[in-house]
């Protein structure tokens, strides 16, 4: 049995399949992965940052149960200067909708940054007005809705130019020094570091 972390490049699609030539996928990454490596959930093809590999199915279906609360942590680069009162609502539990159905999300965990961390540079790089300032949000989620991190912040207002996951269950970038901000790098793990142990 086989884990890995990679980070996950902008531009990549979260398979190894081609549904078309110009596709960019897992498969591209310079790894020999085994055959039957799959990743744990997705991340869209605009969305950087971590992303589990495994070929253990036990441990994809523990991560995603929606009783894991497994965490998912995102930078968020947002176009605008949202203020505390102006994030408050994703920290109750914002409305969104998905396929034409109205979701409620789960709280999540807000902090408005300011500068003075530092991240790889994104190619291509964001499309930026000069007339409109970006500011950088942190956000911690339990739940894996499709575009949720994107649909939370458009809800409020701050539509999103760049999303990074930083940290994914028990791992965040800031210790990973063989991933961060190093895009399509790959680490394998230790299975038994991911999910806590059952007393």
């Amino acid at each position: 049995m086989a884990t890995y972390l990679i980070f996950k490049p902008y531009g990549m699609l979260s398979q190894f399949s081609k549904e078309v030539e110009t596709h960019i996928t897992l498969a591209d990454l310079d790894y020999d992965f085994e055959k039957d490596v799959y990743p744990i959930g997705r991340l869209d093809k605009d969305t950087e940052g971590l992303l589990m590999l495994t070929n253990k199915g036990q441990l994809n279906a523990q991560l995603l149960s929606p009783y894991s609360k497994t965490k998912k942590i995102y930078l968020v680069q947002v176009e605008g200067i949202p203020t505390p009162n102006e994030v408050l609502p994703l920290s109750r539990g914002i409305k969104i909708r998905i396929n034409k159905k109205e979701h409620r999300c789960l709280p999540a965990e807000v902090k408005i940054l300011s500068n003075g961390f530092s991240i790889v540079e994104r190619n291509p790089p964001i499309r930026q007005r000069n007339s409109i300032p970006t500011s950088w949000l942190e956000l911690t989620i339990t739940e894996g809705k499709n575009r949720q991190v994107r649909r939370m912040c458009a809800a409020i207002g701050f539509p999103v130019l760049r999303l990074i996951r930083i940290g994914f269950a028990n791992f965040h970038l800031d210790s990973l020094p063989h991933l961060y901000m190093n895009p399509g790098a790959v680490l394998q793990i230790d299975e038994e570091k991911i999910l806590p142990k059952r007393s």
